[in-house]
């Protein structure tokens, strides 16, 4: 079978002295915190978010609503899960209820960093700031454990999210390589 190859950045950043306080959300969203009983909203946000993305290919748990709700559930079962570092965000529908449009999850790995699991935004979400917004929350999350650092891996080709990691103060750390199965790509 063929292989492909991704490019993938490790990106870090020191969190002491950052303050991601200043988090703005436009009118009509807001944040959900973690509870157990939102996994499975977790989980379908993150398929919405990322079903359609290159991530799907790099990633093929990605592509499939079932295969996202058990790394959801993985994430959570890990021993440095972070509900801290763990959020939805979510709009107010004509209809009063909300709509869940981002998520992020975070864990504390075994470096004792911060490490970013998933950052997702529905697409038509995309350019409000809601990515920027989780991010900080889940920043916030880490610094409030005393953690010194955060990590997270994204695919180079992901050029949006690496803007937004940048400008949050992300450096790119190393470059590595994801080998999958060219029937996933």
């Amino acid at each position: 079978m063929a292989l492909s190859y991704f490019k993938r950045f490790r990106m870090e950043i020191d969190l002491r002295g950052r303050d991601f306080s200043a988090i703005r959300l436009p009118r009509d969203f807001y944040f959900v915190p973690w509870k157990p009983e939102l996994l499975d909203v977790h989980a379908q946000t993150k398929y919405l978010s990322f079903c359609d993305e290159i991530d799907s290919n790099v990633f093929p748990c990605l592509s499939d609503m079932p295969s996202c709700r058990r790394l959801m559930a993985e994430i959570v079962g890990k021993a440095g899960f972070l509900a801290d570092a763990t959020w939805l965000v979510a709009k107010t529908g004509e209809n009063g209820q909300g709509i869940c449009c981002g998520t992020v999850q975070g864990v504390i790995d075994k470096t004792g960093s911060g490490s970013i699991q998933n950052l997702g935004v529905l697409p038509k979400f995309r350019g409000f700031g809601l990515g920027t917004a989780l991010m900080q929350r889940a920043l916030i999350g880490f610094q409030r454990r005393n953690l010194r650092r955060a990590v997270l891996e994204v695919t180079a080709q992901n050029s949006g999210a690496v803007r937004l990691y940048k400008r949050l103060g992300f450096y790119r750390a190393k470059t590595v390589y994801k080998t999958v199965e060219a029937a996933y790509v």
